[in-house]
């Protein structure tokens, strides 16, 4: 067999075009795209403190840990992106890899079209962020703006209103940078996860415009500025 084509590149945001390269890949490249690694210290947490027994709602209050510890999404059995194509049909997911260079140092994944997802509610019209991770000494150049925007594009052209996330309590970092990517804090579920029942996870929602003519290429899509993660 001769060699794949080349992948496409998406048009990166206008302040990080000299810097950041994002590319659609193939599901094939899963090993390579799990090679960027996602583990992080945990210094500190978002606290849930029920106002009124939650009839008042819910306030966040972020505090630090006693004790730090790392946390390594890829660690978790059956979680790593080699493991998920036995879980999910993810021939219509989007896999962006972000470059400096000829370096990968980040990648994103969407998930559409995905009825097994139950982030997705069973709706075509949405599509979630399922993962984003940047190399840790790339971080903070834009990297992973570029990949967010990248990947509310990719999900706008398949016809999506809107992008959810899902994070939790541990990652405020995380938290953080998609409150600054103008997402919205929807859901709170305190007892989620029942092998980590001391997390809470958080679901993150932002709209996505429609395209004026219905749906487009991702390469038809305006770029939009990005912010430093």
């Amino acid at each position: 067999m001769g060699r794949p084509p080349a992948p496409a590149a998406l048009a990166p945001p206008a302040a990080s075009r000299t810097r950041v390269d994002i590319r659609e890949e193939s599901p094939t490249r899963l090993e390579e795209y799990g090679a960027i690694q996602t583990a992080f210290e945990v210094r500190e947490r978002l606290v849930c403190n029920p106002v009124d027994g939650g009839l008042g709602g819910i306030l966040l209050t972020c505090r630090p840990v006693e004790r730090p510890w790392i946390k390594d999404y890829d660690a978790i059995d059956g979680n790593r992106p080699v493991d998920w194509p036995a879980y999910f049909d993810v021939a219509r997911w989007g896999i962006l890899a972000a470059y400096m260079g000829s370096r990968r140092v980040g990648g994103a994944i969407v998930a559409h079209d995905t009825p097994e997802l139950a982030i997705l509610g069973g709706r075509d019209d949405r599509a979630a962020l399922w993962d984003l991770r940047v190399a840790p000494d790339a971080r903070r150049q834009g990297v992973g703006a570029a990949l967010f925007a990248a990947g509310a594009r990719w999900a706008t052209a398949r016809g999506c209103r809107a992008l959810v996330i899902e994070t939790q309590d541990v990652n405020v970092a995380a938290c953080r940078f998609y409150a600054r990517q103008g997402c919205t804090l929807h859901a709170i579920e305190r007892f989620a996860y029942p092998a980590l029942p001391d997390e809470t996870r958080l679901l993150w929602h932002v709209a996505l415009p429609l395209p004026p003519h219905g749906r487009t290429s991702v390469a038809s899509m305006p770029s939009s500025p990005t912010t430093s993660r």
